[in-house]
């Protein structure tokens, strides 16, 4: 299913929160999962959200790979030619399948420029990341942990379905994220989100208005929220 560009921007005008909270209304089966659940490390709390199909790898860093060199550096470049096929929106979200999660970075300097310069927006991962004054300018992360080495690194498997911090994608997933994490949106229902947040906004309005007046009471509460009630 294609969707129309203009969607995604629009959607990325809004925070994940939000985007949880409409998705309630037009997925209510959705309600207790598709969303990450863990708290993250991100590289820029204050850039706005991103959107874009997943491109989904696994990695280990403990250990070596026990493959030859040649054998890995090929598949790292199937995993660029993968994550760079398209024009779409693009995150790539990485599962960490260490026990201890974050050993090694795959993300630092050097990844986040090939990969801005590839078009992706940003990534995923229960991983770790560093570089922090490196990372390419513009491009989000949300990380598992910050460390200060690689170790040994390398990808494990390359479009797979993944699960990172509670969130299980399968590849081409459509993901909206921010600081606060991130969420799956079922692409039936992408379209039905603008108006979803609309309404959304329209029912908080006469709550938080009530809220912020002076003289804020009990009564005036009751009041706000029958009027948000009414509001469809």
């Amino acid at each position: 299913m294609s969707l129309d560009p203009r969607l995604l921007e629009h959607l990325a005008a809004f925070d994940t929160p939000t985007v949880c909270n409409a998705l309630e209304i037009v997925a209510p089966e959705r309600r207790g999962h598709g969303y990450t659940t863990r708290p993250f490390v991100c590289a820029f709390p204050a850039l706005k959200p991103v959107v874009g199909f997943a491109r989904t790898a696994t990695i280990r860093a403990r250990q070596p790979a026990n493959r030859p060199a040649a054998e890995l550096k090929a598949q790292r470049l199937d995993y660029y030619g993968y994550v760079a096929a398209a024009h779409e929106p693009r995150l790539v979200v990485i599962e960490d399948l260490d026990d201890q999660p974050g050993y090694g970075a795959f993300w630092g300097e050097v990844n986040t420029a090939v990969h801005k310069g590839l078009g992706v927006g940003g990534c995923i991962t229960n991983g770790s990341i560093r570089d922090l004054d490196m990372i390419a300018t513009g491009f989000q992360l949300l990380a598992g942990s910050v460390g200060p080495s690689h170790a040994f690194v390398h990808l494990e498997s390359i479009d797979v379905p993944v699960t990172v911090h509670g969130m299980a994608v399968a590849p081409r997933d459509l993901i909206h994220a921010d600081r606060h994490g991130a969420v799956v949106i079922p692409l039936e229902v992408a379209d039905r989100l603008p108006a979803a947040i609309d309404l959304c906004t329209r029912r908080e309005a006469p709550i938080l208005a009530a809220a912020r007046a002076p003289g804020f009471s009990l009564a005036d509460l009751r009041a706000a929220m029958a009027q948000a009630d009414d509001i469809h």
